[in-house]
């Protein structure tokens, strides 16, 4: 009994921690976002640069966030306006000093519609856990009583 209910802890224990894990996020190609705007951040130069607009405010390659975010660039990493194109187009980030490349805007930032059904598996899962726990836990202070 000892032992089946030592494999049985540890199968519930595997499956509750497995529920716990980090989903990451994966991406298509560097971008920054900018305005509510996702530019993808592209290999070309620009030195025609005009002012700064804005700088990343949030960085990772794991999860999304909102306002000025990247999942290229570490917060700091300021953004331009490049002459004679419009922002509305493609815009510059300065990927190290006096060195520009040019992010070409892809189109509204996405970040407050991710997908939550990884969110919803893990509570489910999470709950059926707790509650196999405690019957298990029941079953045993109940068979301990009866041969005491």
């Amino acid at each position: 009994m000892k032992q089946f209910l030592r494999v049985l802890f540890l199968i519930t224990m595997g499956v509750f921690l497995s529920t716990n894990m980090v989903f990451a996020t994966s991406w298509a190609y560097p971008f920054v976002v900018w305005d509510d705007h996702t530019y993808e951040v592209v290999d070309e130069s620009i030195t025609n640069i005009a002012e700064e607009i804005g700088e990343v405010t949030r960085y990772s390659d794991m999860e999304t966030y909102s306002g000025n975010f990247s999942n290229a660039y570490p917060k700091g990493t300021k953004y331009y306006s490049i002459q004679g194109v419009s922002t509305e187009e493609a815009i510059a980030v300065e990927i190290s000093p006096g060195e520009y490349k040019k992010a070409v805007r892809k189109g509204e930032f996405q970040a407050d519609k991710r997908d939550v059904y990884p969110l919803i598996q893990t509570v489910i899962i999470s709950v059926v856990a707790i509650i196999a726990i405690a019957v298990i836990v029941a079953i045993v202070i109940t068979f301990k009583r009866k041969h005491n």
